[in-house]
């Protein structure tokens, strides 16, 4: 089975800001964009979308691009819960909260929000009901966080180890599961 992992192009958030799960919208333009990543994806497939704002724009382009033979907006695909430091700057976050996350990001949660841990295993918990004999290529939009997940179970790579795999705004990753 053929898997296509799209992430999101760049948004109108500013360097700097922690937005997980806020749902913020695209830097436009991004047409010309989405037209490169069109020209990577099959002609006809599964899609599932992250119901950000932010991929179901660019999903919906792809849905209207190609046969379609459905469509799913997807919560598992959501980007990591940030909790409390939603909108905030990295900066402005305190140390105290976040030195000990970013030391076991995997197993400590975000103030009010979740750990990589728990992102990977609602991710897990969505790939176990893909149905393994489809034929028909499955696109994937979503985030970074989600990408670097389903990459760690498509490899068995540790999860400390997720940031090994960069996924840019934008980016069409395919897999074969």
């Amino acid at each position: 089975m053929e898997i296509y992992l799209v992430r999101h192009t760049e948004t109108i958030c500013e360097k700097g800001v922690c937005y997980g799960q806020s749902d913020i919208g695209l830097a436009e333009p991004f047409e010309v964009i989405f037209k490169n990543i069109l020209s990577q994806l099959p002609q006809e497939a599964i899609i599932f979308s992250s119901p950000l704002k932010r991929c179901v724009i660019l999903a919906e382009y792809i849905q209207n691009n190609i046969k379609t033979i459905s469509f799913k907006k997807e919560d598992r695909l959501m980007e990591m819960n940030f909790g409390n430091w939603e909108m905030k700057n990295w900066n402005d976050i305190s140390p105290e909260q976040l030195n000990p996350w970013m030391e076991d990001f995997v197993n400590i949660a975000a103030s009010n929000g979740e750990s990589f841990v728990e992102l990977h295993e609602r991710v897990g918990s969505f790939l176990s009901e893909i149905p393994k004999e489809i034929d028909t290529p499955i696109i994937i939009v979503t985030h970074a966080g989600i990408i670097r997940s389903i990459l760690c179970h498509h490899t068995f790579l540790a999860l400390k180890d997720a940031f090994n795999n960069k996924v840019d705004f934008g980016d069409v990753i395919k897999i074969a599961l």
